[in-house]
């Protein structure tokens, strides 16, 4: 009987260590290093089509383009703190995916939280953002859209978040960087 418990501990021990809760990424950007912390146990479509750009190197040279900041939202009733990168050339886009929302993946808008951008539901190709500050106008029921399904949240920033103010602080005209950041790379570290 002891021999049974332990067959079926060991091969426990193996599947645990065999499955993967979480995917790592280190954004390489000409401001510095970003390490973030996929989940696609918990938005499979999501962290899926993110690490089909990431693994086709389709990222490689793309930028950081976009900055929301309290100054250049002040005008909006619905305000946010992000930057937005993944601008890739129209020819080289994935189709658009099914999107999975806050409250199907129970991933919330908190400072770092690395998401989906989108016009519509349904939408989402390259762009990414990332939340600076909680965001909770951007999960599901979130007013910042007028759909108010809110955004595909799919992981977090573990590391670089001094990086990903950097970013935030460029100057912006009309929330574009007036110097993009590029994004060097972006690769699947473990």
């Amino acid at each position: 009987m002891r021999l049974k418990h332990f067959i079926i501990l060991l091969f426990s021990l193996v599947f645990l260590a065999c499955s993967k809760e979480a995917t790592i990424c280190e954004i390489k950007t000409t401001k510095g290093l970003i390490i973030v912390e996929l989940y696609p146990d918990k938005a499979p479509n999501t962290v899926a089509n993110f690490t089909k750009y990431v693994s086709n190197n389709l990222y490689d040279n793309s930028n950081f383009f976009r900055v929301c900041t309290k100054e250049n939202e002040a005008d909006r009733d619905i305000k946010i703190e992000v930057i937005q990168g993944g601008d890739i050339s129209e020819d080289k886009l994935f189709p658009p995916i099914e999107m999975e929302t806050t409250s199907q993946t129970g991933i919330k808008h908190k400072h770092g939280t690395i998401s989906m951008a989108r016009d519509t539901p349904n939408s989402a190709q390259s762009n990414f953002f990332i939340c600076i500050n909680d965001q909770p106008e951007l999960d599901y029921q979130g007013k910042r859209h007028p759909d108010k399904q809110g955004f595909a949240a799919f992981g977090k920033v573990v590391k670089g978040m001094d990086i990903v103010l950097k970013i935030q602080s460029q100057k912006n005209s009309g929330q574009k960087l007036i110097t993009p950041v590029t994004i060097k790379s972006i690769r699947i570290i473990d």
